[in-house]
């Protein structure tokens, strides 16, 4: 039995701040970071609770660790590509990002410790800006156009985490399709026509140019942007 023990003891990997981290996430994106706990965790990696503090401080440095891991995920296109273009790819990037990671959106605004070294939040930003201000945009407008992207981003995606969280709550377990055919009558009844067409819009399928919500928002922005420069 030891020796058995023995060999899976040299088996397992050996725990790492990455491998802590990844587990962590997996953990919040299936469950959200509410679900994420040092036990519950240690328990997913199979070791020791108190091991952890070997490769974080607490759980607060856990949290903005796994978020600058989901913020190093987004795409940072290199100088080659025009600024539209490059614009355009991050911010989907960031928006894909953070569907895939849902916890991390409100966490990446959350005042959190300030530091100039390895911070990629810091990193995106100095990207953004910078890309505004190379394509000839005034101090001004890049301070505006920062602010015009980057809310989009996280405001846009926010909204659509939290549109689909509530709609779960709001059908009540049935199905789109059960829920639109009672509440579309009800609303046109009750002197809400222009609310029923919305309604009916968003059980739709996509539309077929396949552009998103999302970079419907978005390309307005960045024709705005160009008008404006």
């Amino acid at each position: 039995m030891a020796g058995k023990a023995d060999t899976h003891q040299k088996r397992r990997a050996p725990l790492t701040r990455e491998r802590v981290l990844r587990a962590a996430i997996t953990l919040a994106d299936e469950g959200g970071i509410e679900a994420l706990s040092m036990r519950r965790l240690a328990r997913k990696l199979g070791v020791e609770a108190m091991s952890l503090y070997n490769h974080v401080a607490n759980k607060g440095d856990l949290v903005e660790a796994m978020t600058d891991f989901v913020v190093d995920e987004i795409e940072l296109p290199s100088t080659a590509e025009d600024w539209e273009t490059a614009i355009r790819k991050c911010a989907i990037s960031a928006h894909e990002a953070f569907l895939r990671h849902p916890w991390a959106c409100s966490l990446v605004m959350a005042p959190g410790s300030f530091r100039i070294a390895g911070n990629p939040r810091l990193r995106y930003m100095e990207w953004l800006l910078g890309r505004l201000r190379d394509a000839g945009f005034s101090a001004e407008l890049t301070y505006r156009g920062y602010h015009a992207v980057d809310s989009h981003i996280l405001g846009f995606t926010m909204w659509e985490l939290g549109h689909s969280a509530g709609g779960k709550d709001v059908t009540g377990g049935q199905s789109p399709a059960d829920f639109a055919a009672r509440i579309l009558p009800e609303l046109r009844s009750a002197g809400f026509p222009n609310l029923a067409e919305h309604a009916e819009q968003h059980m739709a399928p996509p539309s077929r140019d396949g552009e998103s919500e999302f970079e419907f928002g978005l390309n307005l922005i960045l024709d705005g942007l160009k008008k404006a420069r």
